[in-house]
C-alpha cells in the first residue's frame, strides 16, 4: 500500500474511484484537501469509467484498490489475514461479520470480511481516522478494518446506501461510528430516528462549489416551441437506472402535443440505456432524441448552458432505491437553467414548486408531461424559475458552509477554501 508521512492522515473509504457520477465526492475530497487534510483514498473496485473529471487530476491523494473479487488475489487476502490473525480484535471482529453474514446470507458479505482484513493489514500507520462514503458495503469495510486497527471511523450517508440497507444494520454501524453526516434532511430525520442519539447524525447539504462554474448566460432563449425549426431543447443528466425515473420520463414527451417543437438530450451512463433506447423507439420518439453516454463536466456544462429546460423525473425503484438530493439538479440552477423534477426523496428541500422550478408527483408522466408542456410554452416562465432558482442556490445550498462543518469534524482550520485563478 502507498506510503504516507507521519502526519495524521484520513483514509477515506469508496466503492470506486473515480466515478463520473459522484462529483460530490470528489469535490469534497478536493476541497479537504485544500485545507491541509492528508487523505488516503481505499477503493473497493477499480474504475469502470473511460473519462475523467477535471477535479480527478487536481486530488493529489495516493489511491489504494482493494480486491474487488478475492478470487483475484488470494495470496495478498492469505497474507493480510495471517498478519492480522493475532490481533486482539480479530476474533470480535471476526464473530461480528459472521453475525452479519447470518442475518444477510449473501457472497458479498465474506468480500466484505476479506476486503477489511487487507486494508487493516496494509493500512499505513499515519492513518488516524477512516471515513467511509456510503453506509452500506464501505462502512461494513470501514467498520471492520477500523475496529481491527483500533480507530475512530465516520460515514457519509447519501441515497441508496440509506434506504436499501436493512434496519438492524443501520442501527448498529450508528450506534459503532463516532459520527455521520448525510446529505439531505429528509435521510438525516431518518438515520437520527436509528442512532443512539439524534446528534450522532447531521445534516450536511454537499452543496456546489461555483468556483468551477461559469456565470449563468445574460440572457434566455425565447424559443415557445412554435417553430419546428428552433425546437425547445430538453436536458437531463443521470445514470440510466430505474430511481432517475427516465421510463415515465419518455412516456411524458410522447403525451406532448404534436404541435410543440423540441427535442430532449439525455447524458448519463447506466445498465438501462439500451432499454430506454428501445422504449424510445417504441413510442416513436426516438428522432427527436440525442444520447450522449457518461460525459465529463466540461460537457455537462456546456449542455446546461444550451439548453431550455432541465427535467429530473426520480422515483423510488422496486427495491426501495431512491435519489438523495441530485447535484444535477443544484448544477443546472447554476447555469440559470429552469428545473422541473419529482417530488420524490430530498428534492422539495431545493425546490420549492413554482419559485425556485417546478415539481410534479412521481411516477405520474402524465402530470410531467402537462408540465414539460407548459414550459415549453412559456419562455418567460421559464426565465423566471431560472432566476429563482439561481438565488435558491446561492442562498441556502453553500458549498463552504458544508467544508467548515467537515473541516471541524476533522479538526482542521477554518483556512478559506483554494480556488484556482482565473486565467
Amino acid at each position: 500500500m502507498a506510503e504516507v508521512t507521519a502526519s495524521p492522515t484520513v483514509a477515506v473509504v469508496l466503492k470506486g474511484y473515480p466515478r463520473l457520477s459522484e462529483t460530490f465526492i470528489a469535490q469534497e475530497i478536493l476541497a479537504l484537501q485544500q485545507r491541509g487534510l492528508r487523505q488516503i483514498i481505499i477503493s473497493l473496485r477499480r474504475p469502470t469509467d473511460t473519462k475523467r473529471h477535471p477535479m480527478h487530476a487536481e486530488i493529489t491523494a495516493p489511491v489504494v484498490y482493494l480486491p474487488e473479487y478475492l478470487y483475484q488475489e488470494p495470496a495478498r487476502v492469505l497474507r493480510a489475514w495471517w498478519r492480522v490473525r493475532r490481533s486482539p480484535a480479530y476474533r470480535p471482529v471476526r464473530r461480528q461479520w459472521l453475525r452479519d453474514l447470518w442475518r444477510d446470507r449473501t457472497p458479498n458479505r465474506g468480500r466484505r470480511f476479506g476486503q477489511a482484513l487487507v486494508l487493516a493489514a496494509e493500512l499505513p500507520d499515519g492513518v488516524a481516522h477512516l471515513h467511509a462514503h456510503f453506509l452500506h458495503t464501505p462502512a461494513s469495510v470501514t467498520r471492520y478494518a477500523a475496529t481491527l486497527r483500533g480507530l475512530p471511523w465516520s460515514v457519509s450517508a447519501h441515497a441508496k446506501d440509506i434506504w436499501t440497507s436493512p434496519e438492524w444494520e443501520k442501527r448498529e454501524k450508528l450506534a459503532d461510528c463516532a459520527w455521520a453526516v448525510t446529505c439531505t434532511a429528509f435521510g438525516a430525520r431518518h438515520l437520527q430516528s436509528l442512532a443512539p442519539e439524534p446528534g450522532r447524525v447531521e445534516l450536511l447539504y454537499h452543496g456546489l462549489d461555483l468556483s468551477r462554474f461559469p456565470q449563468p448566460a445574460a440572457t434566455y432563449s425565447r424559443r415557445d416551441g412554435s417553430n419546428p425549426n428552433e425546437p425547445v431543447r430538453i436536458l437531463s443528466v443521470g445514470r440510466a437506472v430505474e430511481k432517475k425515473g427516465y421510463d415515465d420520463l419518455l412516456q411524458a414527451l410522447a403525451l406532448l402535443p404534436d404541435s410543440l417543437a423540441w427535442r430532449f438530450t439525455h447524458i448519463g451512463g447506466g445498465k438501462l440505456a439500451a432499454a430506454l433506447k428501445a422504449q424510445a423507439k417504441t413510442l416513436g420518439i426516438d428522432d427527436r432524441i440525442t444520447w450522449h453516454g457518461a460525459q465529463a463536466q466540461e460537457a455537462v456544462v456546456a449542455a446546461y448552458r444550451e439548453a431550455d429546460l432541465f427535467v429530473l423525473a426520480s422515483k423510488v425503484a422496486a427495491d426501495g432505491d431512491r435519489d438523495g438530493l441530485p447535484n444535477v439538479l443544484m448544477e443546472a440552477q447554476s447555469q440559470g437553467l429552469a428545473c422541473l423534477a419529482s417530488d420524490a426523496a430530498g428534492i422539495p428541500e431545493l425546490i420549492e414548486n413554482g419559485r425556485t422550478g417546478m415539481l410534479t408527483p412521481a411516477s405520474d408522466p402524465q402530470a410531467l408531461s402537462r408540465a414539460i408542456a407548459e414550459l415549453i410554452a412559456a419562455p418567460d416562465r421559464r426565465e423566471t424559475l431560472g432566476i429563482g432558482g439561481t438565488s435558491r442556490l446561492h442562498g441556502g445550498f453553500s458549498f463552504e458552509t458544508g467544508i467548515d462543518r467537515l473541516s471541524a469534524r476533522f479538526s482542521l482550520k477554518q483556512a478559506p477554501i483554494q480556488t484556482l485563478a482565473a486565467e
